[in-house]
């Protein structure tokens, strides 16, 4: 018992004179010189800035919290790099090296990962499949990155690049958001992007406790046509709370559906004017040739049909020029076309005249060996005319209103042919000589026009444009050896209508038809559409048989 009370008294003496020695030790004076680098590494580890490599490798950490400081990180650094790393990270392209726990840009290739430096891309070596693995990331994690990556969008010098970035940051709440957008819209100058802000900012406002700062963001999103705008404001409306708040949003909302309304018909009417300048094309040469000859051709479909195949070869001929190979194709389908016109006319129509049935029958027949023959030398299957970049796209005029670009290059190349042949039938000589026939055929002969010539040369130059027709549906459609067929109907019905002829008539009559046809398809379906407007312009003929704009002349009182 004694000997181990002795014990406890040695030991306790022990800690005392530990004690002692411990508050003898002599504070550090502030004005000694600093310790070294071993004593205060940790210290200078949070001091200097961390390289790239050294921010990335915080990505090998398991904890998605870690990764997501890291990602912060790493779009606060002022490099070059932060973009295209981040976006490697969202694609799976940054992988974690097990072999020395790093992170780098990896490439898989033959079941090998390629390893490039993640600041300079250079190569750094190979790895097979299980010592490398690409870093794991979640949805919100995704989020974080792109928001990161708009922000740093959001300082580009390209006003578009900020525009989308502004975009791309609608409806979020993150306060560090919030914030970038608040001060961005104090230094943009540009009023796209700045509407673009205000939207994201009024958004934003909608949250806010605040029944003011709510208010006065239901005024400014009033009308405004961006999608999330109506979304959030409905979203609102279910959680409003007072009247006065209530109202406001109705109103909004319903102006904006006003709005909505307006532009959709808006882009209804453009569907139609650009259906009208296809039923344009493919009926003014019609007109030209059944107005002139009285000829009712009814090959004329596949007339358009050549001048697409035309616009296919040519694009095989010349596959490294999709750009520019679309004005090589105009003329080569004009002149196709007008070849295969002038054949049949001289070949089958000549000996037909005033006899309109088997002229019918006998263009009909032409029409069938044309298909075969397409079908025989391109097989069957339809062919792709590529779209040159030039006619890719849209004009954006608002969220919900669009002018694509190959429909409006379309309306105003139909609108130049019109306009060429006008000038042609009107001013040159050829032009005069088919409208003295037009008019009266046997005064024409008796002032020593050769109506035969001119015949051949009006069927020749409506075909002609029947192949510029293809051209433009190339580039709307696929190209088949139906392709005609679908547009030989409407053709006639658009001559009938305008007035046999008359090309102004034509104009009126192809743009009318098409506007009429799109605006009937949403309530009535695309096949009752037709039926509707056809059953109008039978009516129409038994009021005005001649047309809109009946022709003028002896010829056409007979």
């Amino acid at each position: 018992m004694g000997y181990k009370f002795g014990q406890m008294l040695t030991a306790l003496f022990l800690v005392l004179l530990a004690s002692v020695s411990w508050a003898e030790e002599p504070l550090q004076d502030p004005t000694a010189p600093p310790r070294t680098t071993t004593e205060n590494s940790v210290d200078e580890i949070d001091i200097l800035p961390l390289s790239l490599q050294e921010i990335l490798n915080r990505l090998t950490n398991r904890s998605f919290d870690e990764k997501e400081a890291a990602i912060r990180q790493l779009a606060k650094q002022d490099n070059p790099r932060v973009v295209p790393l981040l976006n490697a990270l969202m694609n799976r392209e940054l992988v974690h090296n097990r072999k020395d726990d790093t992170i780098a840009l990896g490439v898989k290739k033959d079941g090998q990962w390629e390893l490039r430096d993640p600041e300079s891309s250079e190569v750094i070596g190979q790895a097979d499949s299980r010592a490398v693995r690409p870093v794991i990331i979640n949805n919100r994690l995704r989020t974080v990155i792109n928001n990161q990556l708009a922000l740093v969008a959001l300082n580009d010098p390209d006003s578009d690049i900020r525009y989308q970035a502004a975009g791309q940051l609608i409806g979020n709440d993150d306060a560090e958001m919030l914030a970038a957008l608040t001060t961005r819209h104090y230094q943009e100058s540009h009023p796209r992007v700045v509407a673009q802000i205000d939207t994201a900012l009024n958004i934003a406002a909608l949250r806010s406790d605040d029944l003011t700062t709510r208010l006065d963001a239901i005024e400014a999103l009033a009308g405004n046509l961006h999608p999330e705008v109506k979304n959030a404001l409905n979203t609102r409306f279910l959680a409003a709370d007072t009247p006065q708040e209530s109202q406001a949003l109705e109103k909004a909302i319903a102006r904006i559906e006003a709005r909505i309304d307006t532009f959709q018909t808006a882009d209804t009417v453009f569907f139609g004017l650009s259906l009208g300048s296809v039923l344009l094309l493919a009926a003014i040469g019609l007109a030209i040739t059944f107005g002139v000859m009285g000829v009712i051709n009814m090959a004329h479909g596949e007339l358009i049909m050549l001048g697409a195949y035309t616009t296919y070869v040519v694009q095989q001929l010349l596959p490294d020029s999709h750009e520019w190979s679309l004005l090589i194709a105009v003329p080569a389908a004009f002149l196709v076309s007008a070849f295969v016109g002038v054949l049949i006319e001289r070949f089958v129509i000549r000996f037909l005249y005033g006899r309109p049935l088997e002229t019918l029958l006998a263009t009909f027949g032409v029409s069938l060996i044309l298909q075969q023959a397409v079908r025989v030398i391109f097989s069957p299957l339809n062919r792709t005319v590529i779209t040159p970049e030039w006619m890719s796209g849209a004009l954006e005029i608002n969220p919900v209103f669009s002018l694509t670009y190959n429909r409006l290059y379309i309306i105003v190349f139909a609108l130049a042919v019109f306009l060429a042949l006008l000038a042609l039938l009107k001013k040159t000589r050829l032009g005069l000589q088919v409208r003295a026939v037009s008019q009266n055929r046997a005064t024409a002969r008796g002032l020593g026009i050769r109506s035969e010539r001119v015949n051949a040369l009006t069927f020749g130059l409506g075909s002609g444009i029947a192949g510029v027709a293809g051209v433009a549906l190339a580039q709307l459609t696929n190209v088949g050896p139906n392709l005609g067929q679908s547009y030989i109907i409407d053709s006639f019905m658009v001559v009938v209508f305008g007035g046999v002829g008359n090309l102004w008539g034509t104009l009126t009559a192809a743009f009318s038809l098409g506007i009429a046809n799109k605006l009937l398809e949403p309530m009535a379906g695309a096949v009752l559409a037709k039926i509707v407007v056809l059953v109008f312009i039978i009516l129409f003929i038994q009021r005005k048989p001649r047309g809109l704009f009946p022709q003028r002349g002896r010829a056409a009182e007979e």
